[in-house]
Parts: C-alpha cells; sequence; structure tokens
C-alpha cells in the first residue's frame, strides 16, 4: 500500500498511454481530470493485488468508446460515480476498491479520478497488460468472469444497466448502446472478488506504467536515450523509424479504424511500414514481412522524446520510433490467441512472438 499525488499520476498517464498501443482514451483529458481529483480530495490509495481481501468486491472503472470521439466529447467527470452508484445499488454490497479494465491514456486515469472522488483504492492491477478494443477482450473472459453486471453513463445524465448472457453479448450491446450515447460513455465492469482479480488479472501494471513515465521524464535529465530506456523496461524491440507519409482514420461502428503509412529514415531508409489499427495498433508490416501483430504490442513513440503517440494523434510529417513488446503469457494461449489474435481482427497473418519475427524476418501468408 502506497499514496499516488500528482507526479505518480503523470508519470502513469504517459506509460499507460505507450501501454495502450495507441488506444485506450486520450491520455491529457484522462490526466486532467485525475489531477483536478487529487487536488480536491487529496492522494490515492494504491493497493497490491495480494492485499485485497478474497471476498471483497471490487470493480473496474473506464471508458468505452472511440478515441477520436474522446477528443471532442470530453466527459463531465459526473458520469464515472454515477455508474458506480447505479451498480452499488443494484448489488446490494459496498464497493472495496476499482482498478483498470486495461492499460490506456484515459482508462487508466478515470480509476484514478473515481477513487479519489470516493475514498476508495485503486488495485495494481488491470485486465490487458495493454489495450484492446473489444470488452471481451481481457485475462478474466480467459477465466469466464463474467463483464456484468455494466452499467454504461454518458454526460447527459443517461445511464443504462445491463445484464447479458456472455461478456461477446457485453460487447455488441454495449457498444450499441455507446453508439447512441455520442460514441463515447464511462462504464462500471467486471465486478468479481478478490481472490477472482488475483488469479486472472495482470499484476503491477500501474506500477510499471509509472517506471515507463518517471524514466521517460527522467531521461533528458541524465542524457539517456528515452526509446532505450522504455525497451529496457518493457523487454521490448525498435521495428521501424520513420516518419508519417500518410493515415487513413475513420470512426466506424464505436471504432477509430484505419491505416498509417511510414516512411524510413536512418537506418531505414527505403523501407517502408504500414500501421493498422482499430483504436489500438494491431498489426506492423513492412512488405511481406510482419514485424509485429496483436496480441504483443505495438507502440508509435515520438523520435526525440520518446513520448507515445496515440492512433488518433497520428500526423503527416511526425518523425517516430515504432516499438514492439511481448504481450503477457496469458495471451499467447489457444483461447487468449482466438479472442484477440490476428484472425479475430481478418488479418491474414498467423501469430509469432515478436522476439521471434524480429529474429527469423517471417513473412505474412
Amino acid at each position: 500500500m502506497r499514496k499516488i499525488g500528482k507526479q505518480e499520476i503523470e508519470d502513469i498517464a504517459v506509460g499507460a498511454a505507450l501501454l495502450g498501443t495507441g488506444g485506450g482514451g486520450d491520455p491529457y483529458i484522462g490526466k486532467l481530470m485525475a489531477l483536478q481529483a487529487v487536488e480536491e480530495f487529496g492522494p490515492i490509495t494504491l493497493l497490491s493485488v495480494d492485499e485485497v481481501p478474497d471476498d471483497a468486491l471490487v470493480v473496474a472503472s473506464g471508458g468505452m468508446g472511440a478515441p477520436t470521439v474522446l477528443v471532442e466529447k470530453i466527459p463531465s467527470g459526473e458520469e464515472i460515480t454515477q455508474t458506480f452508484a447505479a451498480l452499488g445499488k443494484y448489488m446490494g454490497k459496498d464497493v472495496f476498491a476499482t482498478y483498470p479494465i486495461e492499460a490506456g491514456g484515459i482508462n487508466s486515469m478515470l480509476p484514478l479520478a473515481l477513487a479519489a472522488k470516493l475514498g476508495l483504492p485503486v488495485v495494481d492491477v488491470d485486465g490487458m497488460g495493454r489495450a484492446f478494443p473489444e470488452l471481451q477482450m481481457t485475462t478474466f473472459y480467459l477465466d469466464g468472469i463474467s463483464a456484468t453486471p455494466m452499467v454504461l453513463a454518458d454526460e447527459k445524465g443517461n445511464i443504462t444497466l445491463m445484464d447479458t448472457i456472455d461478456n461477446t453479448w457485453t460487447e455488441r450491446i454495449a457498444r450499441s448502446v455507446t453508439v447512441q450515447k455520442g460514441g463515447s460513455a464511462t462504464c462500471a465492469i467486471y465486478p468479481m472478488y478478490g481472490r477472482n482479480l488475483k488469479e486472472s488479472g495482470v499484476h503491477h501494471i500501474l506500477t510499471l506504467e509509472e517506471e515507463i513515465g518517471r524514466a521517460l521524464r527522467l531521461s533528458k535529465e541524465n542524457n539517456l536515450n528515452p526509446v532505450e530506456e522504455v525497451l529496457k523496461l518493457t523487454k521490448g524491440y525498435e521495428l521501424f523509424c520513420g516518419k508519417v507519409a500518410d493515415v487513413n482514420r475513420k470512426t466506424v461502428g464505436g471504432f477509430a479504424r484505419g491505416t498509417a503509412q511510414l516512411e524510413g529514415i536512418l537506418a531505414y531508409k527505403e523501407q517502408k511500414l504500414e500501421l493498422s489499427f482499430q483504436n489500438e495498433h494491431l498489426l506492423a508490416k513492412s512488405g511481406d514481412r510482419v514485424l509485429c501483430v496483436t496480441p504483443d504490442l505495438i507502440a508509435v513513440l515520438d523520435s526525440e522524446t520518446g513520448m507515445p503517440i496515440t492512433t488518433e494523434g497520428l500526423r503527416y510529417g511526425a518523425r517516430v520510433i515504432v516499438i514492439g513488446i511481448p504481450c503477457d503469457a496469458k495471451w499467447r494461449t489457444e483461447k487468449g490467441l482466438a479472442t484477440c489474435g490476428p484472425k479475430y481482427f481478418g488479418y491474414d497473418a498467423a501469430y509469432t512472438p515478436v522476439e521471434e519475427l524480429i529474429g527469423k524476418g517471417v513473412m505474412a501468408k
């Protein structure tokens, strides 16, 4: 157990944006919400997952929708507290703590803002170890834990309570509701007990996010290469260095979908890279060669500062470094790959771990 304040929030926001692989919502908006909550209500208690009682009720908090919508449709800040009030009333039990459903800009920040407002602790765990576009894409789903009862709320005060037959239906119905709410909403989801969180969650994710953010912040002061510092912490690989030549991006069905074309510079001159994304970056290809593919992480960093760039933040002419990071081992299982591997998203590429792709130069089919 420890307290986290403004500097920790600043660092976590940066690390969350990086592990969010381009998705998870605008980190700047989420950071401002968390900082305001801490300013008003004081520091937040961060618990190790091992400190959560086995029979304690814990609930994830976060946002749902297209990151491109969040740039203009900013949460009021009241939605997330409304979701918890509605869910607690429905379940008839007090919530012990909250936690992020994923690592992502706004989705790692909303639990902190909520915790400060309600006086709840935040658990150092999530359900992905990265960000994914759909609600069933969690390590909890892999272990048969239900995403519902779930509550969705928008800035207008509309509150929707859902109890579905399985997590795939949760995603389908919640996505439709979110579209009707203007393309983004906040949610209380995956209520479970402490023992479930310990068994199924990805541990120490907020701590890793903080370490990444701190490393990027201090790298300039210490005259260190920021990208190299990130690769050390994440056990990642540099995939490409280049400039953004084109971005094809549109919001469809509650997702930001598209591709980005990069032209190589420095050691990658004369090479090209294509990034495909659905909220998050899911596939990186250079010609016919797959460099990294979901569920492994693909992050785009500013080549000078190492700061992460979201999919909605990709701009023509930006100089970037693309990195690949091995995913949590849970995603490399048969069910994990069926849930969020390349075939699920319709990519004609077999999954191969990024460490093998970089070493062997595997070609796409």
